[in-house]
Parts: C-alpha cells; sequence; structure tokens
C-alpha cells in the first residue's frame, strides 16, 4: 500500500463522488478560495464525472443523440480548475477519528490513504438489485449511470428480439419504457403496486396506467417478480411472477434507489430511518465539525409534514452542493428543506406531484380534504386544447395546501411548480386563488386549473368548518 500523502501548506478538502452534489460542492469551495489556501482532491469510481443521470433515458431513447452532451464538465476541466479529480478511483475506507479515507484504484489495483482537514460525503444512491435467481443474467440492466446506459445501449445494437420488460413503474421504469417504444420495442412494465408511479396517489396512478395502456405499453400491476428466466446461452429470456411468464430479449429495472451509504455506516456516521446520512441546515453532518454530506445519500426535511425524507433528485443534489461549497470554503450558507417536487413523462403524458399524498399526510396524522378537477391547458376555445387532471390536498380547518398531482398532456407538468411555490410559502387554498398568474387564451384557461382545484379545495374546507 502507498502510505504517500505529500501536501502544500494549506487546508486539503477531500470529496467522494465526482457527480451533481460532489463536484458543485469542490467548485464552489474553489471559487472561494484559492489552491493555495485550499487544495481540493476528489474521488470519482466511474469512468465520467458532473453528468446527468436524469438525461440517460432521453439518451437511450434517442431524444439526446450524444453521450457528450450530458456531460455539464469533464474531468480535464475539473483538473484545469485546480481540482485534483481522480477518476476510477474507489473510495473503500472512511477513518474520522484520524482524518483520512482509504481508495483504491480500480484499474491498478495500488491502495492509499489521503488526509484531510474537510471532506464532503456525495456517494450517490444504488439502485435497488433485488436478489433474484437470473438477476446478473446478460441482458438484464440498471440505469444509473452513463455506464450503465453505455452498457444498454450495447445491449440493444448486439439483440435481434424486440421485446422489453421494465421492472419497477416509478420514473425511471416509465421514462424507461418510453425510451424503448421510441425505439421500436414491444414494452411490458411489471408493477408491484396497484399502479403505476407510486409517488402519487393510486386514482391518479390509474390515470397514467390507462394512458401507458393507450400507447401500446402492456401494464403489469400487483405483480412480484419470483425470478429471471435464461435460455441456454445464459442470456435473460423472461421475466416470471407467481403467475405468469413474460418474453424479454432484454430486462431494465427501474425499481428504485436506496442511499449509498456503507461507508458513512462502517465509519459510525449517524444515518436516518431511510438509511440517509443525518446533517443540519448547512449539510454537516451531525456530530461532526469538518463532515458535509449532500445529494442522494442525504436525508432532507420535508416543509409540509416537518419530517426527514430521502428524495433523490439532481436538483437538490446541484443545491447541497452548492451550500456545502460555501462552507467548506469559508462562506455560510443552508438548505432550507424541499417540498418534494418532481415531474416526469412518458410520451405526450405530463406527470407532476409536490407535497404530500394522501397516504403521507394520514402518516404524520394530519386532517384534511382532497379535490380533483378536470381542466385543460388553454382556453376551450383556442385551438388544440389539452385535457389533464389535478388533484389537491388541503389541512382541514387551517386550509393548508398539503399536495398536488397533476396528470395530463402538453402543458400539464410544469403547472406543479406554481403548488411548489406555494408549499413553501406555506400558503391556504383560498390565498392561491387569488394568485394572479399570467393568462391569454393559448396558454390557459381564465382560471388556471391550479386555481380551480384550489377554489375547489377551499370551498370544501369552509364546508367542513
Amino acid at each position: 500500500m502507498n502510505m504517500s500523502d505529500a501536501r502544500g501548506a494549506g487546508e486539503r478538502l477531500v470529496v467522494i463522488g465526482g457527480d451533481a452534489a460532489g463536484m458543485s460542492a469542490a467548485s464552489q469551495a474553489r471559487r472561494l478560495k484559492g489552491p493555495d489556501e485550499l487544495e481540493i482532491v476528489a474521488f470519482e469510481r466511474g469512468h465520467f464525472t458532473s453528468f446527468s443521470a436524469c438525461g440517460i433515458p432521453y439518451w437511450v431513447g434517442g431524444d439526446v443523440p450524444d453521450r457528450e452532451l450530458l456531460i455539464a464538465r469533464t474531468a480535464g476541466e475539473h483538473r484545469a480548475r485546480d481540482i485534483d479529480l481522480r477518476m476510477r478511483t474507489e473510495v473503500t475506507e472512511l477513518d474520522p477519528d484520524r482524518g483520512r479515507v482509504r481508495a483504491r484504484d480500480l484499474d491498478s489495483g495500488a491502495e492509499s490513504w489521503t488526509s484531510y482537514d474537510k471532506l464532503v460525503i456525495a456517494t450517490g444512491a444504488r439502485p435497488i438489485r433485488p436478489e433474484l435467481p437470473g438477476m446478473d443474467a446478460p441482458g438484464v440492466h440498471g440505469v444509473q449511470t452513463l455506464d450503465d446506459g453505455q452498457a444498454l445501449l450495447d445491449t440493444l445494437s448486439r439483440t435481434r428480439g424486440r421485446r422489453a420488460v421494465v421492472v419497477g413503474a416509478g420514473y425511471i421504469g416509465v421514462e424507461m419504457a418510453e425510451a424503448m417504444i421510441n425505439r421500436g420495442y414491444e414494452v411490458t412494465v411489471v408493477n408491484r403496486g396497484r399502479a403505476p408511479m407510486a409517488t402519487l396517489d393510486p386514482d391518479m396512478g390509474l390515470l397514467v396506467h390507462r394512458a401507458m395502456e393507450g400507447m401500446g405499453i402492456t401494464m403489469v400491476n400487483n405483480a412480484e417478480v419470483t425470478r429471471l428466466l435464461t435460455g441456454d446461452d445464459g442470456r435473460v429470456r423472461a421475466v416470471a411472477t407467481r403467475d405468469a411468464e413474460y418474453p424479454a430479449d432484454v430486462v431494465i429495472l427501474g425499481i428504485g434507489v436506496r442511499p449509498e451509504t456503507a461507508l458513512a455506516r462502517a465509519a459510525g456516521l449517524p444515518l436516518g430511518e431511510h438509511g440517509g446520512l443525518l446533517t443540519d441546515r448547512s449539510m454537516r453532518v451531525r456530530g461532526f465539525e469538518n463532515i458535509w454530506a449532500g445529494g442522494d445519500c442525504v436525508e432532507v426535511l420535508d416543509l409540509v409534514s416537518g419530517q426527514l425524507r430521502h428524495i433523490p433528485l439532481g436538483t437538490h443534489a446541484n443545491k447541497h452542493g452548492q451550500i456545502i461549497g460555501a462552507n467548506a470554503g469559508g462562506g455560510y450558507a443552508t438548505f432550507p428543506g424541499v417540498v418534494g417536487t418532481a415531474v416526469s413523462k412518458v410520451c405526450d403524458l405530463e406527470i407532476a406531484r409536490t407535497g404530500l399524498r394522501e397516504k403521507d399526510a394520514h402518516r404524520v396524522g394530519l386532517r384534511f380534504e382532497s379535490v380533483t378537477i378536470e381542466s385543460t391547458s388553454r382556453a376551450g376555445y383556442y385551438p388544440n386544447p389539452s385535457p389533464m387532471t389535478v388533484k389537491m390536498l388541503a389541512e382541514l380547518r387551517t386550509g393548508r395546501l398539503l399536495g398536488v398531482q397533476i396528470v395530463g398532456r402538453e402543458g400539464a407538468g410544469k403547472r406543479v411548480d406554481i403548488a411548489a411555490v406555494a408549499l413553501t410559502a406555506g400558503m391556504t387554498v383560498d390565498r392561491m386563488t387569488a394568485l394572479d398568474l399570467g393568462y391569454a387564451p393559448p396558454f390557459s384557461p381564465v382560471w388556471d386549473p391550479v386555481l380551480v382545484a384550489a377554489r375547489k379545495a377551499a370551498t370544501k374546507i369552509r364546508a367542513s368548518v
């Protein structure tokens, strides 16, 4: 083992993880302190850095023509800014007592310790991969990294058959179903839940189910995968549940992710109920003055419920990185929390949500009213208005907005941002009805669909008092 750890006169910041949170933190710290004041060493175990994982389904599906377009900043560009970025290098051990990390070069196998004055943990999340027979067979793919996306594309280029089975119907599952439809595959989605998109209430998920089937996607709900069957050549040939088998030339896993916190757990760092690292508002790991964490490996405060959640989204990761970099670079910044906003699509169907679902509100003991309205993206008389369904939850008596879900066609999804702002501001549905939103017939009815839902919710709240 190479124990050399030469360093300059200034402090050293070590960053574990070279994607959104980690490299945002490194870049922000570098803006605040030059290389003479702060040496920055970053470790990334993959082949790529600062890439958009959210863009992988659109690259696989052909909407994004080139992998390089998903890379915001290359390793060379980071190094040109005096960040010592070590690619294909995996941190295998944290030693907080002695302020050091052990890392292994994945190509040469060489290991070494690197000391730090300040540490950033941005290890991300790992895809859920059930331990089932056949799960490691050729033709079975996750889609967490650019390496994963390239491996899937390589498989598709070699595979003659045109049958794809997607396991899981969350964001990645529905987006990969769209990608495979775009590539001309026959697509089956096998889903353990009652309806696709478990981030929605089941009644809204049913709308997604119907729309996906209308696109030619076979939806199989309430189905637990028991094994993956392989052919004589060892490649995957079908996905089996307790009741049926679904032929497959390629299988894509979209079951979800968990925080990648094995290193932190082994080092005795505090983890929450969902397995993510616990931090304060400055993203500093609780109980450790010189360690910060951000991105998909942490738990964050839900501003609506007041509880901690694990919400793995690139928007949060980049914000965490900016805040960590400011603090590690000698400045000061805080992360207040989230309201859980997300938007996705499958073909021309747009799916959005923010705040709490019904089961979330029940879980934290909130009493609420819910309303659902049907509307359109434009004035009814303007050409080609798109239908949408808006569901809204409001707290009983107070009328505080608790959550919004939207399923519709063009122009539906980003309307959720109205609700996200209202949730962050703690607005009531009655107050929302007075929001001065932009209006013209090509963009909205006179009453925007979100405000129609707010007005109906406010009326229901008043009637319940």
